[in-house]
């Protein structure tokens, strides 16, 4: 089980997700690197991603979509704010709307993406920090929480070279 360890801090208004992987840094960076292997993992397994537009550059847009099991389709926005490879990743997130441009009703978040080594693993942290209490609250309720978690725990099988389940493409 990879992640070891998610909180939520409502004075910092941060959501923290930790977990550790049996492959080098080097390795569990290329699954946010390359825009295939972000979509096998990114999102619960019921809710795979497609990336329609990813510029890993810092001030990169990306420009994603989720497929839900009744087909629904709801969107997101990244805009890249660093990158410090193989170590170091940050990202303003966010709901976009149906043409794929930020929908700011939601309000914005940023990710803080930190790999380092433990033991001979690969330890990433994932810290979501949130413009108010109220949005956080709002994305917990939206299941952020257990979504990020489910979706954490498909990396180990896509470093192992597998394919999500019910996934008949192998190139995804």
């Amino acid at each position: 089980m990879p992640v070891i360890d998610s909180h939520q801090d409502t004075e910092a208004l941060t959501l923290t997700f930790v977990a550790e992987f049996d492959a080098s840094i080097e390795r569990v960076w290329q699954v946010w690197e390359d825009p295939r292997q972000l979509e096998r993992w990114w999102g619960p397994p019921q809710w795979p991603a497609t990336f329609e537009q990813y510029e890993f550059t810092e001030g990169g847009r990306c420009r994603y979509y989720m497929t839900g099991p009744d087909g629904e389709k709801p969107r997101g926005w990244w805009t890249i704010t660093a990158i410090d490879a193989p170590r170091h990743l940050e990202f303003d997130d966010g709901f976009a709307g149906e043409d794929g441009e930020p929908d700011m009703s939601l309000g914005t978040s940023h990710a803080v993406v930190t790999l380092g080594t433990v033991d001979d693993r690969t330890r990433m942290s994932v810290v979501s920090t949130f413009e108010s209490a109220e949005q956080l609250q709002q994305m917990l309720e939206m299941g952020m929480e257990e979504g990020m978690r489910q979706a954490l725990e498909q990396i180990d099988g896509l470093l192992a070279g597998a394919v999500r389940t019910g996934d008949t493409s192998s190139t995804r």
